[in-house]
């Protein structure tokens, strides 16, 4: 159950990156975490759909991890997250441990496309995609195989960043096999299913 000392929890780790992310100029060094009502829509999915396999590409300082992990702290599923920098994958453990939750998550810095490329068709039931736009096109024959049938991909940032995202949604509007619609949660969902 999200309790309302854990919310309080996660809003302050929330406010804490954004005061940050004003006060800093480097991309590479901001949070760039998803809002809070996105999580709450992640952690809606994720407890109606109980996934078994969760794949998070982009994991930043694990502010969506928590989220994640939250809702399948009680169940057997289980996430893996990836992310190229050390530093955040870092930052996200400390977050994971300070909420144990770091046996519901398997942290791995890995290139995402090497990551797809090894692993098994339909074996992963759901994706949060979160990271460089400019791979999305390049990942997506992956993940159409990794993905299971009834499978969920959400990806963010489609509204607010809607000019990188676009070649990739037509792309996947294009693909057979796929719904896909965009929701005006956070800075936009775009929540894909395998039908």
């Amino acid at each position: 159950m999200l309790t309302s000392q854990v919310l309080s929890r996660l809003q302050t780790i929330w406010e804490q990156g954004e005061r940050h992310d004003a006060a800093t100029g480097e991309r590479a060094q901001k949070n760039l975490f998803i809002t809070p009502d996105t999580g709450r829509f992640l952690y809606q999915l994720l407890r109606h759909a109980n996934p078994q396999c969760v794949l998070e590409i982009g994991t930043s300082n694990g502010y969506s991890t928590l989220w994640l992990a939250l809702a399948l702290r009680d169940r057997a599923g289980s996430i893996t997250s990836l992310d190229i920098l050390p530093a955040k994958q870092q930052q996200a453990a400390a977050h994971l441990q300070d909420f144990a939750l770091s046996d519901k998550v398997t942290l791995r810095c890995e290139d995402a496309g090497a990551y797809l490329s090894a692993q098994a068709d339909s074996s992963v039931d759901m994706v949060f995609l979160d990271a460089d736009r400019s791979c999305y096109a390049a990942y997506w024959p992956a993940l159409c195989r990794v993905l299971r049938p009834g499978g969920l991909i959400v990806v963010d940032n489609v509204l607010s960043h809607a000019a990188e995202c676009a070649d990739f949604i037509r792309l996947v509007l294009a693909t057979e096999g796929y719904l896909a619609e965009t929701y005006q949660i956070g800075k936009g969902q775009f929540v894909i299913v395998k039908d």
